[in-house]
């Protein structure tokens, strides 16, 4: 398998795409701002062809080149209806202390062919199968993506701003929620084996075996009592 992916843009924000291997069709994942070259750069080094893009949650800083992106390949994006609103309209779902600074740089909307997410679906795209897991608590439409453990590779899980190393997403912008959070957190990620390789929406790989270690959120999660709201800050 062959999995690409770089920080883009002011919030760093990583962008995947994600092939069986060089030379065949891709999957995008959250193509946020200033990430188009980043994706073409992609796409020529390892000679891919895009078939969709998948998004994780509907934040600017992860959607912010799905337009561009899909416009240029001619292919559809998926999102969870709950975040949909997101892609018209990121002002409302950031409040406008955030928005208003953004708005003047950004073309927003919806891609010409815009499908829908729902929790326990499985997409099969460019012969790969992601399973689709709703994680509520970053953004009422938050997701995770998972591809099964292969012959040569552990399983992988795309958690957006659900998990990342040392940390989860915040939950203080409109839509987020503490509780929700720490029960995506009980529900997504702790059932998963300690060998699964976490790929987060902002900083380094991790794994769960080493989160269910160290990280003090999912520890709260798995005590299923986590009140306290998350510190950290990354992205939006």
């Amino acid at each position: 398998m062959l999995i690409a992916g770089f920080p883009a843009g002011a919030w760093g924000t990583n962008c995947y795409v994600v092939a069986p291997a060089a030379g065949e069709e891709c999957v995008v994942i959250d193509p946020g701002h200033r990430a188009t070259q980043g994706v073409e750069d992609t796409l020529a080094k390892h000679r891919l062809k895009p078939v969709a893009v998948i998004l994780s949650h509907g934040h600017i800083d992860h959607v912010a080149s799905v337009v561009p992106v899909c416009g240029a390949h001619d292919v559809p994006a998926w999102i969870h209806p709950a975040d949909r609103y997101m892609l018209d309209d990121p002002e409302k779902a950031l409040g406008a202390s955030i928005g208003q600074q953004l708005m003047g740089e950004l073309t927003v909307g919806e891609p010409d062919d815009l499908r829908e997410l729902s929790d326990g679906a499985g997409l099969a795209l460019a012969g790969l199968e992601f399973s689709v897991a709703h994680a509520p608590g970053h953004t009422k439409g938050s997701v995770t993506f998972r591809l099964p453990e292969g012959t040569d590779i552990p399983s992988v899980l795309f958690s957006g701003d659900l998990l990342f190393a040392g940390s989860v997403g915040r939950t203080d912008l409109p839509g987020g929620s503490t509780a929700e959070l720490y029960e995506s957190l009980a529900r997504v990620c702790l059932p998963l084996d300690d060998s699964t390789v976490v790929l987060s929406g902002h900083g380094p790989q991790t794994t769960i075996g080493r989160e269910r270690a160290a990280n003090p959120y999912l520890g709260e999660a798995a005590r299923g009592h986590g009140t306290g709201e998350p510190a950290p800050r990354r992205g939006l």
